[in-house]
């Protein structure tokens, strides 16, 4: 790269991968000895929030030092797609390797991390998609245990992404476009074996009545204290059984839609002009900079983004 493309290229640098784990619950590890300020890759990071539970991010990289990155966060399905370049990819004793044209599915939570190695190279482009909830989209949930499966993308469909990924995220049209290619994307990663789920999941008419009626007061209620004791004496389930059926039925876990409803209310809050602050409380956050962490990771912007942007 010239050296005056350098200068205009901005540099993330190890302070900032910290930074941007906190936000978003990775931990991040340089190659070698890092210096604070020297520059670990040159390139841009854009997230695309998307409706439907999506959460999109695009990377254009030249990574002048290999780094490593940990996911702890639990979400039910994960997808990368490498539009050039190459990367590792281990959960467990599973190990992949991917390289231009490639994409990977994947299910992982905090025991079973999912870990990415970013080697040093002259680029690397890649689009990440995080499926927050699957039931909007009609998605199967993930099985209880962790996953790698690795897909190839239709030649055709490689190069529209290297050409769309080119064009300015920051346009109106972009997250429509982004919307369209995240659920094809979405439709061609999935697992062939991931089986088609029951109607009702295999819960009788009784279980779905009681996990209907605490889903439907969590979303209206989505700030009360709930406790797993509590909310399992409610649904006259165990708090094991109540856990497994509400994932089962809905896709994710009891206490990720508890955050979801929360941070959904959070956006209608701000959007009607409440402070950051008196948002935060309302939702259940004791502290602003926890919910500003939650909700950029969430929406894809910050709360100060989202009220600056508001028309």
């Amino acid at each position: 790269m010239p050296p005056q493309e350098r200068l205009i290229t901005p540099e993330i640098t190890h302070r900032s991968l910290v930074q941007l784990g906190q936000r978003f619950g990775i931990h991040y590890r340089v190659d070698g000895t890092p210096l604070q300020h020297q520059p670990v890759a040159l390139g841009h990071v854009h997230d695309v929030g998307l409706p439907q539970g999506l959460h999109l991010t695009l990377s254009n990289l030249q990574v002048e030092r290999g780094y490593t990155s940990t996911s702890y966060q639990s979400v039910p399905w994960f997808f990368s797609i490498i539009l050039e370049g190459t990367i590792q990819l281990q959960i467990g004793q599973q190990h992949l390797q991917l390289g231009a044209g490639e994409g990977v599915c994947a299910h992982f939570d905090a025991h079973h991390p999912l870990t990415v190695h970013q080697p040093a190279q002259p680029r690397l482009s890649t689009v990440n998609i995080a499926v927050r909830k699957t039931a909007p989209l009609g998605l199967p949930a993930p099985g209880s245990q962790p996953a790698l499966h690795r897909w190839r993308l239709p030649s055709a469909l490689h190069q529209h992404l290297c050409t769309i990924s080119e064009q300015p995220p920051t346009t109106w049209r972009q997250p429509l476009v982004w919307q369209g290619l995240a659920i094809q994307l979405i439709g061609l990663g999935l697992p062939e074996t991931t089986p088609a789920l029951p109607k009702h999941h295999g819960l009788s008419t009784r279980d779905r009545r009681r996990l209907a009626a605490l889903h439907a007061r969590i979303t209206q209620h989505p700030a009360e204290p709930y406790s797993l004791a509590a909310l399992a004496k409610e649904a006259a389930m165990s708090a094991s059984s109540l856990r497994q059926k509400f994932r089962a039925y809905y896709g994710c876990t009891l206490f990720d839609y508890i955050r979801q409803a929360r941070l959904e209310q959070a956006h209608a809050s701000l959007r009607q002009g409440h402070s950051v602050q008196h948002t935060a409380h309302r939702c259940g956050y004791r502290h602003a900079s926890n919910f500003s962490s939650a909700f950029k990771r969430h929406f894809g912007v910050s709360p100060h983004e989202l009220q600056r942007d508001k028309p």
